[in-house]
């Protein structure tokens, strides 16, 4: 199973959100480049980035600085946030972006997914981010009356790669990922499911292997490891270093907490 570091950017800076809140933000970095770099080194091999200031505007804001993160590192990296029209889908692939992650507009254009998604094969993966079960939008201050899984169905009939399915009531709170939700995805669509929110501990990435052979290949960690409860290289240790590439050698020291003081 891939173990997918985040690093979600506003103002330019790496923070996370507590249950999706603007306002209680709470950052570990002012340095993107170097935190990308951090999780490299420590055996990543993928790397998921979040422009929160586009998830709520509905443009890119942050991409000068996801531009400098792929000149840096050399793992894949996946991208969302503002991602809402055939250009800028097209301008973060040129910039060597792996897959991009399509949100809002799987609500609003779905017919422009099964576009893109035709014009770019395995390149587009639907985020779909949860709030009791319904599908949240414009960066989660929106909620429509979709369910989350009745879109799955219909983004895996579009040609998306894979969802990434986030409950964003276990976003940011380290009180372990929504299993039974997360079951009922996988079980809905044929398509690769990758887990987001929540994660805790070692024991909750272990909780998700029981779902592996009903198609969730991997789980995206954001605030576990900014706050030191889970280590990633003892991670990937305990469930993989994942489908897509082996893991680099172990080049540096585990990460400094003070690096986010």
């Amino acid at each position: 199973m891939d173990v997918i570091p985040a690093i979600d950017l506003l103002n330019g800076r790496c923070v996370r959100l507590y249950q999706g809140d603007y306002s209680q933000s709470e950052v570990f970095g002012e340095d993107p480049i170097a935190m990308a770099q951090t999780w490299v080194d420590q055996g990543a091999s993928w790397l998921h980035l979040v422009d929160l200031d586009g998830a709520k505007t509905g443009e890119p804001i942050n991409l000068p600085v996801i531009a400098k993160i792929l000149e840096q590192i050399s793992i894949p990296v996946q991208v969302g946030g503002g991602l809402r029209t055939a250009e800028r889908v097209k301008e973060l692939l040129g910039l060597g972006v792996r897959r991009v992650i399509l949100g809002t507009i799987a609500i609003e254009q779905p017919d422009l997914v099964t576009q893109l998604c035709e014009q770019y094969p395995q390149q587009i993966v639907v985020g779909i981010d949860a709030r009791e079960g319904k599908v949240a939008t414009r960066g989660w201050l929106e909620t429509s009356e979709v369910a989350a899984v009745t879109l799955g169905q219909q983004m895996a009939i579009a040609g998306a790669a894979a969802i990434i399915y986030t409950d964003i009531q276990r976003d940011g709170t380290l009180q372990g990922p929504n299993l039974p939700m997360l079951r009922e995805m996988a079980e809905a669509v044929s398509i690769p499911i990758i887990a987001s929110g929540g994660i805790g501990s070692l024991t909750d990435l272990l909780s998700l292997l029981g779902l592996e052979h009903q198609g969730v290949t991997g789980v995206i960690v954001g605030k576990a490891l900014y706050s030191g409860n889970v280590s990633l290289r003892e991670a990937i240790r305990a469930i993989g270093p994942g489908r897509w590439q082996d893991v680099p050698p172990d080049r540096s020291p585990d990460l400094d907490s003070s690096a986010f003081a």
